[in-house]
């Protein structure tokens, strides 16, 4: 089954239409004509993960109804993830194509040259033919090579000058030559986004913006501009959670602890972090909850056996504070930063 989501008719109601969302079928369709699941399972981890358990919690998404899975190069552990969908799918779990699975194309790989060795290097770790989403992780380009995050000798991140036009183009070739299903990107504003779609001769336009957004940070006027160039937003950090001190702002308030959220929690029986998902799903925006704890992952797909009122969305909505977690400021001063903007 797949649902028309509300991006394809920004005009048309406020609130996508869930009447038909399961757990069993919870697709939305792309703009290229590719679906997307609602909700993921998100595999990041800092520290990096112990070995074997980003397989684990894989494997207990997908039998717990998962059929979307995040993931990236920089993550370390895309040889587990790939082990993990192949195990399911020799089980006769899952057949590869229910499967969707998002890579990332890494800072320091801009250069053309550089994109399709890129995915090259996931498809090995995943052993896996294609995936179904490669997006740009940022829009901040660093100085090529085989240094995740390339130092001076002061420290500072060596950045280089980033042409995202040329970046996309060789994102495209991997397309045309059936390594990748669908393009997107991740952390891009409004004038990034203008970048592509009014690049002369595009090819493919991006069918995703992978940015966070939560109740705090709803992102309504970039999920408005997306909505009316038929661009699918996928929320990271969803329950504003993440508390690392290098990167995430610290001093903002615990999403979790909001009191509507712990009252709508008590009436549908459901905890703050499901209320919290259910609200994203609920205006066409796809989840991509991180966990490696079996119970916790379990926990947030079960977000498809209650609704909210759609007073009860615009009470949520309400709470917005432009709270943005994931600031990124220690890359505050490169030419691309992308969140210098309003959105």
């Amino acid at each position: 089954m797949c649902l028309c989501p509300v991006q394809n008719h920004p005009r048309s109601f406020r609130f996508f239409s869930t009447m038909n969302l399961s757990a069993a079928h919870h697709q939305i369709s792309l703009s290229d004509g590719n679906n997307i699941p609602l909700i993921g399972l998100g595999t990041y981890s800092d520290p990096r993960p112990v070995p074997g358990k980003t397989y684990v919690a894989v494997k207990t998404a997908i039998d717990e109804g998962y059929r979307h899975i995040d993931g990236a190069y920089v993550y370390h552990n895309e040889h587990e993830v790939g082990e993990a969908i192949r195990e399911k799918i020799a089980e006769g779990k899952v057949k590869r194509e229910e499967i969707f699975y998002c890579g990332k194309l890494w800072n320091t790989e801009h250069v053309p040259s550089m994109v399709l060795p890129a995915l090259e290097r996931t498809l090995k770790a995943l052993k896996l033919d294609y995936i179904d989403l490669y997006i740009i992780e940022l829009p901040m380009a660093f100085k090529p090579g085989k240094e995740i995050y390339p130092r001076d000798e002061n420290g500072r991140i060596i950045y280089d000058k980033t042409n995202l036009c040329a970046t996309w183009e060789a994102l495209e070739a991997c397309k045309d030559a059936g390594l990748v299903k669908s393009l997107g990107v991740s952390n891009f504003n409004r004038r990034q986004l203008e970048l592509i779609l009014n690049k002369p001769g595009l090819k493919y336009k991006p069918v995703t913006n992978q940015v966070e957004c939560h109740p705090y940070f709803t992102q309504t006027k970039l999920l408005k501009f997306c909505q009316q160039h038929d661009i699918v937003i996928v929320a990271y950090s969803p329950l504003g959670t993440c508390r690392n001190p290098s990167w995430v702002n610290v001093s903002s308030p615990p999403l979790l602890n909001d009191e509507l959220l712990t009252s709508l929690g008590k009436k549908y029986n459901k905890t703050q972090a499901q209320i919290v998902l259910r609200f994203n799903i609920q205006r066409g925006i796809v989840v991509i909850p991180k966990s490696f704890t079996p119970e916790r992952i379990k926990e947030n797909f079960q977000i498809f056996d209650f609704s909210l009122t759609e007073e009860e969305m615009k009470d949520i909505e309400a709470l917005n504070k432009n709270v943005r977690y994931v600031e990124l400021l220690m890359w505050s001063d490169h030419p691309e930063y992308p969140f210098h903007d309003e959105y």
